[in-house]
């Protein structure tokens, strides 16, 4: 079921060309600068805005923002395409055209391969490009050797999907493809990761796709955390409600091993668990290219920076955002992700311009849903406190452990994603 390039293309809807999106050339790249320039590593959900928002301060600075795709799928929401709501990805795709249109955004479509924190240089497949700030939004990537076995092959026996795009796709058909009285086999790290009630989304998302087209089917779902980390009390409701029958929750279960051939993964070394479709959600770090930057903390996952600019602790003019960095009290979630990159394109075009910095005064929601109708969420106020990002008491909250708002919520989300990436794409 391995799925190439233009299969995926044609799933989510984008086109396979880029025509119109004014990328950089090689000469261009080479160019040396005029003026204040920020380089934006990243065009998800951080990348995206802290371009935009430093263009729309000072038009003076020059941003470019490399992304080694033409096109960014949305991991959030991503688990409704899994569960047969969606028909393809295309509602959670967007294109950088009117970015660049709109706020003059450069736009390369280059992998980033190295950066010079001294020289102020990033190295891309397409040649050099020197910065005065650095922002780097890079996501995440996994840490494999800490589940012996899973490698890029076993990946196409058993996905991840915490990446959306073809492996979600690719989720989503052996699902299709499973026999009625089937298992299907979630596995989840221990946090953190990114997005954390994704997991148990994930597993209300698949449960309905097997009530209603495999109902003799079940989900395991080993978790290796001591209990559920997002949400819990909602989702055990939403679970007792509607897939008592189907949802087999097994807490502190950590995978540390798997078999692609006999679709089978170990718990511990000690306990073996089979499934006919198996969603590995490994561990995981920051974007290679922060490891390879040097940007990690003693950890060696997660990028330390100040609570404030989000500049790293490691490395001076570089800033960092999104699920890559410890932002404290702060969920790794692409509104997060969106709340971080606002503050430090304020922070970065003050620096830039010899300006006194701003606090942070973030905030997150968090949408997950339960039934292909209902929906229940999460959400927070954060602060900086004695340097650090904490959450503010008494606000925020979760949605009514009744469930007599989850319709109304599910709305609430819709619209919440639409308004997201209405904002990253235009």
């Amino acid at each position: 079921m391995t799925l190439d390039r233009r299969s995926f293309l044609k799933l989510i809807g984008a086109g396979a060309g880029a025509a119109g999106l004014p990328l950089i050339g090689r000469a261009a790249e080479l160019m040396p600068k005029s003026g204040k320039r920020v380089v934006v590593i990243g065009g998800g959900y951080g990348g995206t805005i802290a371009a935009k928002y430093i263009r729309m301060a000072d038009k003076s600075i020059e941003v470019v923002m490399i992304e080694r795709n033409d096109h960014f799928v949305s991991c959030p929401f991503s688990n409704l395409y899994i569960g047969g709501i969606l028909k393809d990805l295309n509602p959670l795709t967007i294109k950088y055209d009117k970015l660049a249109a709109n706020h003059g955004v450069k736009v390369v479509q280059a992998e980033v391969t190295a950066i010079d924190a001294a020289a102020k240089v990033v190295t891309t497949s397409k040649g050099t490009v020197s910065y005065d700030r650095l922002i780097v939004s890079p996501g995440i990537d996994f840490r494999l050797d800490e589940i012996k076995g899973y490698d890029t092959a076993a990946m196409e026996a058993m996905p991840h999907a915490w990446k959306a795009g073809p492996q979600t796709v690719l989720l989503r058909k052996q699902l299709e493809a499973m026999k009625d009285g089937g298992t299907v086999v979630i596995t989840v790290p221990l946090a953190p990761y990114r997005c954390p009630p994704g997991p148990y989304e994930r597993a209300c998302m698949v449960a309905h796709y097997l009530k209603q087209s495999k109902p003799k089917s079940k989900v395991v779902m080993l978790d290796a955390n001591p209990d559920i980390t997002s949400k819990g009390g909602l989702f055990k409701k939403g679970w007792k409600d509607n897939y008592a029958s189907i949802i087999d929750y097994r807490p502190a279960k950590k995978v540390t091993e798997v078999d692609a051939k006999a679709m089978a993964v170990m718990i511990e070394g000690i306990e073996e668990v089979k499934g006919d479709v198996i969603n590995i959600i490994p561990p995981q770090r920051a974007g290679q290219i922060a490891v390879a930057a040097g940007l990690v903390g003693d950890d060696k996952n997660w990028c330390p920076v100040n609570p404030t600019t989000f500049e790293s602790t490691k490395q001076a003019g570089i800033h960092v955002i999104g699920d890559a960095c410890v932002a404290g009290a702060m969920p790794k979630s692409g509104y997060s992700a969106n709340s971080e990159a606002k503050i430090c394109a304020t922070n970065v075009v003050a620096l830039l311009n010899g300006k006194e910095t701003t606090e942070l005064s973030g905030i997150n929601t968090c949408y997950s849903y339960i039934t292909d109708k209902d929906a229940v969420s999460v959400a927070g106020v954060y602060a900086v406190k004695e340097g650090k990002i904490i959450a503010v008491p008494n606000s925020g909250g979760v949605s009514p452990a009744d469930f007599s708002a989850t319709k109304i919520e599910a709305i609430y989300a819709e619209s919440w994603l639409k308004n997201i990436l209405t904002e990253m794409s235009t």
